[in-house]
């Protein structure tokens, strides 16, 4: 399928690996540029050449910590006019309530809440302005389904969840479109982390942690970045416009319900 954004402009944040740069290749095949970003300046000019050399499409990097100030306006400066943004950063660690405290809530909803919401927030106007925009949340699948160990995942990103909600109604009329994405469990280094959690918690192999978190799963197994990022170019695409303010999973079909 053609999604029709050939010749767009993207910022992909944390897009050197994992879901972001599932993203970002599937963005780039549609033939978008990008300004990609990421924290560890080897590998994200090792993604960004390998992008540019398939695909052939225009690549930037901007190494810093999107979750910054100075981060964001870096990433800005790289590219002030971007058609797209998708909002990625690295979730906060697992633990229990009793673990936390106002430094780590803090960090958490700064990272998962306020930094998409002010990226969102600078490009917005252009985007109306130029009467076209897309603007992509990667969340968690937790929004809809709570994970006891993720608290601050959990509250953080349902923050975001209620910003693009009421705002994606307000922008849609002016042809700009915001959806969020909700991963479940994908084979990345964030699933490595929680894996390796629940092989210390629980006094068992990661190869066991694995093995039961896929069985647990309907598709028995773990997503890819690589199915991930087409999904998520298909909510940056041409044919969203009647799209507005959803929740998608992808989750292989942990979540269980029959609506909702």
């Amino acid at each position: 399928m053609d999604l029709g954004i050939k010749g767009r402009r993207a910022i992909v944040c944390a897009s050197s690996r994992g879901l972001g740069r599932g993203t970002a290749e599937a963005l780039a095949e549609a033939g978008v540029a990008l300004t990609l970003n990421g924290r560890t300046a080897d590998t994200l000019e090792e993604t960004a050449e390998n992008i540019r050399s398939r695909y052939g499409v225009e690549v930037k990097t901007v190494v810093c910590d999107v979750t910054t100030d100075e981060g964001r306006a870096a990433l800005l400066r790289a590219e002030p006019n971007p058609d797209i943004l998708i909002n990625n950063a690295g979730g906060p660690p697992p633990g229990v309530w009793s673990d936390w405290g106002r430094e780590e809530w803090e960090k958490a909803i700064n990272s998962n809440m306020l930094t998409p919401i002010l990226l969102a927030t600078a490009v917005l106007p252009g985007m109306i302005q130029r009467e076209w925009g897309r603007v992509v949340s990667i969340t968690s699948g937790s929004v809809k389904a709570p994970i006891p160990q993720l608290g601050l995942s959990n509250s953080s990103r349902a923050g975001l969840t209620g910003f693009v909600a009421g705002t994606a109604r307000q922008v849609a009329k002016h042809g700009v479109i915001m959806n969020n994405i909700l991963p479940g469990q994908h084979d990345t280094d964030r699933v490595k982390s929680l894996m390796d959690s629940i092989s210390k918690r629980e006094n068992i192999s990661v190869e066991d942690a694995r093995a039961r978190a896929q069985a647990a799963n309907p598709r028995g197994r773990f997503g890819t970045a690589e199915e991930f990022g087409k999904i998520a170019a298909f909510l940056c695409s041409e044919h969203v416009g009647f799209m507005i303010g959803q929740n998608v999973l992808v989750d292989g079909g942990a979540f269980n319900s029959t609506m909702g």
